[in-house]
């Protein structure tokens, strides 16, 4: 990819092409015969990043990195880049739809102690894409041994969180398998089964998301510190930094 088709933000090249060119990779990725992992990048992402050098090599492995919040849209603005916001639940709803229509194989690395488990968010994608090929099982992130039957799928979603779920999907790179597509999904997974609620489409589409989370999960108030406080203040240092 030249660089005039990305925006570095901290360090992070993020991925300029629109949703439609996005939609279309994915496609062209579930029909290759290689392994592409994308990375959705939010501002926690972004911070995370910025403190571990091995998080930061770990989202620039990704063949493909996203913007994945308003805040990393609003940096891009500020960096003269305009970057397609593409929340990683909605970009999720369009890669399972483009894997249902191939009948792809996925498979489903899901946190051991989440709140959605291996056999409910099955049931909810088996109702909802039924052409789809399921398997998967309720995983320890700490572990990294690979389990059976994911070196066969045709995807892996993980939603082990950050920065777990990219160093694990990022292993299965040079494994003797067939995945051709691999992302983290994080906590989009609860949003289908239910287990948490989204913001309204009204309040995503001026970019408060975040803040009705918070409404509703007093106990996100330290990420979301770090996305709206810590974050722009790093933006700006490395603005400024840059400038000199």
């Amino acid at each position: 990819m030249r660089k005039t088709d990305t925006c570095r933000i901290l360090g992070i090249t993020i991925d300029k092409r629109s949703k439609a060119e996005l939609d279309a990779v994915v496609r062209k990725y579930l029909l290759g015969t290689s392994f592409h992992r994308i990375a959705t990048v939010n501002p926690e992402f972004a911070v995370l990043a910025k403190r571990s050098e091995t998080f930061l090599s770990s989202l620039l492995s990704a063949d493909i990195r996203i913007a994945d919040g308003t805040g990393i849209a609003i940096a891009g603005l500020l960096s003269g880049c305009h970057l397609t916001r593409y929340p990683g639940a909605d970009f999720l709803k369009t890669i399972l739809a483009t894997a249902n229509g191939q009948e792809s194989t996925v498979y489903l690395a899901i946190r051991k102690d989440g709140l959605s488990s291996f056999n409910e968010i099955r049931t909810i994608l088996r109702t909802s894409f039924p052409r789809l090929r399921i398997c998967g099982a309720d995983l320890n992130p700490i572990s990294f041994s690979l389990p059976d039957g994911i070196r066969d799928a045709d995807m892996v979603l993980c939603n082990f969180g950050a920065p777990e779920q990219e160093y694990f999907l990022e292993s299965l790179r040079h494994t003797d398998s067939v995945v051709r597509l691999a992302m983290g999904v994080g906590g989009s997974f609860d949003f289908l089964t239910g287990k948490r609620k989204r913001a309204p489409e009204w309040i995503r589409s001026i970019g408060l998301e975040w803040l009705f989370r918070l409404a509703i999960q007093p106990k996100r108030m330290q990420r979301i510190w770090t996305a709206t406080v810590i974050f722009p203040f790093l933006c700006l240092s490395d603005r400024i930094s840059n400038s000199r």
